[in-house]
């Protein structure tokens, strides 16, 4: 099974990185850009064709390492 995690930083956490970017398009002359966020997508294909075990395995993986819990958010897309 396709399974898609879409891992962003919590709204009220710094993105360096973000602020890096908005800072280069700025100097590129790109100054309509007011903010950029800097999210990781990670594509996993699952041997399993049970979605609600495959949700509750991809959740624990994320848990423990795809994701830190304390900074940033997940979602979970199966298919």
């Amino acid at each position: 099974m396709k399974v898609t995690v879409v891992i962003n930083r919590r709204p009220e956490i710094a993105d360096p990185e973000g602020t890096t970017v908005r800072r280069a398009l700025h100097e590129l002359g790109f100054t309509e850009v007011a903010e950029v966020r800097m999210d990781r997508v990670i594509h996993l294909d699952v041997d399993d064709d049970d979605q609600d075990r495959v949700r509750d395995r991809v959740d624990v993986m994320c848990s423990r390492l795809l994701a830190n819990p304390v900074l940033e958010d997940y979602l979970v897309v199966l298919g």
